[in-house]
């Protein structure tokens, strides 16, 4: 009976010779170092900034008091927060001026979340943003925070005209002025079946409305507070000339809305580190200081 064949040698299997599983199982330990080192080497959204070194901000153009003027040179408070903000957070300022869409879920998807489909944007944050629940639910892509003022309506009036407004039938017969698309243009048209409509004038801005008050042309103004602060700061009226009344409408807050920050909604510690950023602001009192330079009366949120 005939030897049987003497057993071949045994080699390491080369990768040519390897079936699925044997090139797998070698496969492995190479694969399991490579996740953790992909994920050290994957920035988070504040480190990512940090690493930059720079701190994107979005602001309205054409929007005084808080950012107006050439893209090149804007000036307000908006713009002195984020140099404030950026400064706090050691990081330089970048401003991406923007016009305004048709609402505002239009500019937090152009400005926050996603950027123009003309490539301009996102910004890390964007400011003058309204602290409100449903603007929130229908925009779940970002997150608002940090309140950093509280806007209210004010009627503004000349008292060399108007002494006294205790009610909207006060301002019957008197020249009137408000800022062209506003809610509180809309409001003030639309009360009393339209009882005020052929007195309103509109104006661009509600800075430009204020403004036809000091001018003359209107004997009030239905604007901010901010808008009319801003405007009389500029100017030197004798004292009591000028007035601020409260005017209930339907369809405005009584006491106004809060006004805070937005970033993308998974971006939890840029959140913090801006939150912690304005807290610091407010504390050293540096908050207060750059709404009193704009003429502004810091409001809790």
């Amino acid at each position: 009976m005939p030897d049987p064949s003497p057993a071949e040698p045994s080699y390491p299997p080369t990768a040519s010779g390897m079936n699925r599983r044997q090139m797998v199982a070698a496969l492995l330990p190479l694969f399991a170092g490579v996740a953790p080192a992909r994920a050290q080497t994957e920035l988070t959204d504040l480190a990512r900034i940090r690493a930059s070194g720079v701190l994107k901000v979005a602001l309205y153009k054409d929007n005084p008091p808080f950012s107006d003027g050439p893209v090149t040179d804007l000036q307000g408070l908006d713009v002195a927060l984020a140099n404030a903000l950026a400064r706090q957070m050691n990081l330089k300022l970048s401003l991406l001026p923007f016009d305004a869409g048709e609402n505002m879920g239009d500019d937090l998807r152009n400005m926050v979340w996603r950027g123009h489909y003309l490539g301009y944007g996102p910004a890390d944050v964007m400011l003058q943003v309204p602290v409100d629940k449903y603007l929130m639910q229908q925009n779940r892509q970002v997150m608002v925070l940090a309140p950093y003022m509280r806007q209210t309506l004010v009627l503004m009036h000349d008292t060399r005209r108007i002494a006294d407004v205790g009610a909207p039938e006060d301002l019957k017969g008197f020249p009137l002025a408000a800022e062209r698309g506003a809610g509180a243009a809309s409001s003030l048209m639309g009360y009393g079946g339209g009882l005020l409509r052929t007195q309103v004038s509109f104006y661009n801005t509600g800075t430009l409305a204020a403004q036809a008050v000091l001018d003359g042309k209107a004997a009030a103004a239905y604007v901010t507070r901010a808008q009319a602060e801003a405007v009389l700061s500029r100017a030197e009226p004798r004292p009591g000339q000028f007035r601020f009344a409260r005017l209930a409408l339907s369809g405005l807050p009584d006491n106004g809305w809060p006004v805070g920050m937005a970033i993308k909604s998974a971006h939890q510690e840029l959140g913090k580190a801006l939150e912690l950023a304005l807290q610091a602001l407010r504390d050293s009192g540096e908050l207060l200081k750059i709404f009193q330079q704009h003429g502004m009366t810091l409001t809790a949120p």
